[in-house]
C-alpha cells in the first residue's frame, strides 16, 4: 500500500481540526470545504510530480510545476493533532491545474498512466479506467479549489 493522501480546500484551521479529530466525512461537506479529494492509498506524491509533468508535455507549456515543489511545510501547533502529516499547497499549482483544458483531459490522462508504467511501476490495466477518472477528478478538485483560503495535503504512510 502507499501513501495515504488527502486535498482539502477552504479554512486551513478548520481543516487542521477536521483532521485532528478524525472528522474525514466532515472533510467531504461542500458545506464546510470549498473542496475534497481523497487519493487513495495506492499511491505516492511522485505521481503527483508525473501528473504535473504529463500536463506539460500534452500542453507543450511550463506549466503546472511538479507537485513536490508546490508544497511546503505549514507552522501551525494545530498540525500536530493528527498523524497525518499536513502542508500547505501553493494556490499557482492549483490555479495552473484548474486551467488544464478540458479536451486535453484524456491525452494527460493517457500520459499520466504511461510515465507511471515506465517511471514508478507497472499499471495493471484493471487501474487505467481509475486513473483516468482520477485525473479529471483531480483538476475538478482543483477548479473548485480556485479561490480557496487554503489547500491543504494531508498524507501518512
Amino acid at each position: 500500500m502507499g501513501i495515504l493522501m488527502d486535498l482539502v480546500a477552504g479554512d486551513a484551521r478548520e481543516i487542521l481540526l477536521a483532521i485532528g479529530m478524525d472528522d474525514w466525512a466532515g472533510l467531504r461537506d461542500p458545506a464546510r470545504f470549498t473542496a475534497y479529494i481523497s487519493l487513495g492509498g495506492g499511491m505516492d506524491q511522485t505521481w503527483l510530480d508525473l501528473f504535473s509533468q504529463a500536463a506539460r508535455e500534452t500542453a507543450d507549456g511550463d506549466s503546472p510545476a511538479p507537485f513536490s515543489e508546490s508544497i511546503y511545510s505549514l507552522e501551525s501547533r494545530l498540525a500536530d493533532l493528527s498523524d497525518r502529516t499536513v502542508e500547505r499547497v501553493d494556490p499557482d499549482w492549483v490555479d495552473e491545474v484548474a486551467l488544464l483544458p478540458d479536451g486535453h483531459l484524456d491525452r494527460i490522462a493517457a500520459r499520466w498512466i504511461d510515465l507511471i508504467d515506465c517511471e514508478e511501476c507497472s499499471v495493471d490495466p484493471d487501474e487505467k479506467p481509475m486513473l483516468r477518472e482520477l485525473a479529471g477528478d483531480l483538476v475538478d478538485f482543483c477548479r473548485r479549489a480556485e479561490g480557496a483560503e487554503d489547500v491543504l495535503l494531508a498524507w501518512s504512510i
